[in-house]
């Protein structure tokens, strides 16, 4: 909204100069001097211009669709990768979800292949960034992920370890 306003300002102090000899000074019309008529017709019709080739861009041609999809498709952690925030609250929803139904094998098996999700995904530089500030910068001395395997811990946090520092 803050560009469009700019655009129909600039737009329509630019054009003044060329069309201003039309409006006259001394003339009104319903009490408006015409002056501020004609700034505003300009006004309108800029942001008229401008909101049509929006609505065309945005609506009638697409344009920018399927771009936003391949730029979603090849991202990640929209598909098949996790940050590690995310990582913490399916593991607790995972938990709650075994806890829940116990006896149902599906979930059973469902929440085992959160788990095997969970372990590679912590194998990710990205887990190990994650886990190094958790220590560094909010000083928390064991962040302590439940779901992962003792060996997956140990490996995450020397990996958090060995990263550089920048």
């Amino acid at each position: 909204m803050i560009s469009l306003g700019f655009w129909t300002a600039t737009i329509t102090l630019l054009v003044w100069p060329y069309v201003s000899w039309r409006f006259a000074s001394d003339q009104t019309m319903l009490f408006v001097p015409m002056t501020y008529i004609g700034l505003i017709s300009i006004a309108a019709l800029v942001l008229g211009i401008v909101l049509i080739v929006g609505f065309s861009y945005d609506v009638t041609f697409g344009l920018w669709r399927d771009h936003i999809t391949v730029n979603q498709e090849r991202n990640p952690f929209t598909t098949y990768k996790l940050n590690p925030t995310w990582g913490i609250v399916i593991a607790q929803t995972n938990e709650i979800l075994r806890r829940v139904a116990p006896e149902d094998e599906e979930i059973q098996r469902y929440c085992k292949f959160v788990d095997r999700m969970l372990d590679w995904n912590s194998r990710e530089e990205i887990w190990a960034r994650a886990m190094s500030s958790w220590k560094e910068i909010m000083g928390d001395e064991d962040p302590f992920l439940f779901y992962l395997s003792e060996e997956a811990r140990k490996k995450l946090e020397e990996h958090a370890d060995e990263l550089e520092d920048f």
